[in-house]
């Protein structure tokens, strides 16, 4: 394929202004050394979070207190709070999905019914196939709206899904669980980042912090309802009580007044690093970076169909899952262009780092 290959650009255009404060930004922050299209993976670190880490590994070295890492946890909650636009008193700080879907899971009595999309992402569903008390039922994406049914208790599904990066319709599922008073949890792992986030909508959500708001792995923030939405905190220690330094011995007294009852012991690096990548994401904007990676998304989509391949259907998204083409991943590996093989699916997805000469360079190579 000719290597200045053009496509049109979606989403709102950016003034001048605007756009070279959003590339400045950028700049300053990454340098990769290949083509990186693999977000939905794993989001490249920031220079600030790296000097953020180094600067926490030599407070362990150095035997220096550690009250600035702990700080650093409530930094990070209050950035997720503001990206999700809820209060941060409604958000608890975890490990993973994994162990946050396990916290709703264990809420529910035994033999309610659970629906899913099918194929979701699995730290969504399995910890609700793991009770073995519950009654799981999957369909497909687009038609959960539709499914959700008197004795439906709980609705969970990812915001986009990660094999292919359809968006599941969370107004229409939102309606249709009020309607048949159920509640909803939703994983925003794979849109935190690039898509607005709207936490407060819906009874529970969950994003990981490694992937699209750039930051390390370890971290998973839950958004619960102001009532704690019937969650026991069953992994309580002393972070999550109301005067953590004042409980570190015996059982807990009283437990935080707020989300953070839910909290576990957090990993100190991790947040530090997560502090510093949700300022980047602030500082440039979810509106900006959405627009940027929708253009590069839809470039790639029109590259595609010159190429002859059609990529599955996902709408505003900015992951692009293309059939026949995962066992290419190797080759494209050895070119220096990371992505995905899902399924058999070569999966690319777009982030603020990536340009439109990351997505000719893809299309040149799948060329042949």
């Amino acid at each position: 394929m000719d290597g200045d290959f053009t496509g049109p650009q979606s989403g709102p255009m950016k003034n001048t202004e605007t756009t070279e404060t959003f590339d400045n930004l950028v700049r300053a922050e990454f340098a990769p050394k290949n083509t990186y299209l693999n977000t939905a993976s794993s989001g490249l670190l920031p220079a600030r979070t790296v000097a953020a880490l180094h600067e926490a590994v030599a407070i362990r070295v150095e035997g220096r207190p550690l009250d600035p890492l702990f700080d650093d946890v409530e930094v990070a909650r209050a950035a997720f709070a503001r990206l999700a636009a809820v209060p941060v008193t409604r958000v608890a700080a975890g490990p993973s999905v994994s162990a946050q879907t396990g916290l709703i899971a264990a809420s529910l009595p035994a033999g309610a019914e659970v629906l899913t999309a099918e194929d979701d992402f699995t730290s969504v569903l399995n910890p609700f196939h793991a009770r073995g008390d519950l009654k799981v039922r999957a369909v497909p994406l687009e038609r959960l709206a539709e499914s959700v049914r008197p004795g439906t208790a709980l609705v969970a599904v990812s915001a986009a899904q990660s094999a292919d990066g359809r968006i599941a319709d969370l107004p229409a599922l939102r309606e249709a669980a009020r309607a048949h008073g159920a509640r909803t949890y939703v994983d925003f792992s794979q849109a935190a980042g690039w898509l607005p986030m709207e936490a407060g909508a819906h009874d529970f959500t969950v994003a990981t912090t490694f992937k699209w708001l750039l930051g390390p792995h370890g971290a998973a923030f839950l958004v619960v309802p102001e009532d704690f939405g019937g969650l026991s905190p069953l992994l309580a220690g002393w972070v999550a009580a109301e005067e953590p330094w004042n409980s570190c011995y015996g059982p807990v007294t009283e437990l935080a007044h707020s989300a953070r009852r839910f909290d576990v012991s957090p990993a100190l690096f991790t947040y530090t690093g997560v502090a510093r990548s949700l300022a980047l994401i602030e500082e440039l904007g979810v509106a900006a970076v959405q627009a940027h990676d929708l253009a590069l998304a839809d470039r790639f989509r029109t590259g595609l169909a010159s190429l002859g391949h059609e990529p599955l259907p996902a709408p505003g998204s900015a992951i692009v899952s293309v059939p026949g083409l995962g066992a290419r991943r190797p080759e494209l590996s050895r070119a220096g262009i990371e992505v995905s093989d899902r399924a058999g699916n070569l999966r690319a997805s777009f982030h603020l780092y990536n340009t439109e000469a990351d997505v000719d360079r893809l299309l040149d190579v799948l060329s042949g």
